[in-house]
């Protein structure tokens, strides 16, 4: 599904996330995985047009693609794509996925990108419920 687009952002030099923000996206994921049973993952950098194609090849890459949820992100491009797979579609819909990403946009837009990455973890878990 594609959600929207992403405001540009200032990223530092040495990358986009502080050590701490790498802490708490991390944890973020770990337990979203282990409270849905599903596998949460972040792209982050550039997409290959078409964009939703990119994501889609990127998420069928994932460990587990039917039981994923892939939140790519090109900043660089101003692009979100919420890829779900076939057992995670089953828990999260595609209106699930665009809230969580139109949510996302609005932080991202604010400057905030650890934070909107946070946002999309914590309403896409909560939407899958526990696994």
């Amino acid at each position: 599904m594609t959600v929207g687009e992403v405001t540009p952002l200032e990223q530092p030099a040495d990358g986009p996330f502080t050590t701490r923000q790498l802490i708490h996206l991390d944890e973020a994921l770990r337990v979203a995985d282990q409270v849905t049973g599903l596998q949460f993952s972040i792209y982050l950098g550039p997409l290959e047009e078409p964009i939703r194609e990119s994501a889609e090849k990127l998420h069928a890459r994932t460990r587990h693609p039917e039981r994923s949820v892939l939140m790519a992100v090109s900043p660089d491009q101003c692009k979100l794509e919420i890829v779900t797979g076939s057992e995670a579609r089953k828990r999260i819909s595609d209106q699930d996925a665009k809230l969580a990403g139109f949510s996302m946009v609005g932080t991202f837009a604010g400057g905030n990108l650890a934070g909107g990455l946070m946002i999309g973890i914590d309403q896409l878990a909560s939407h899958a419920g526990k696994g």
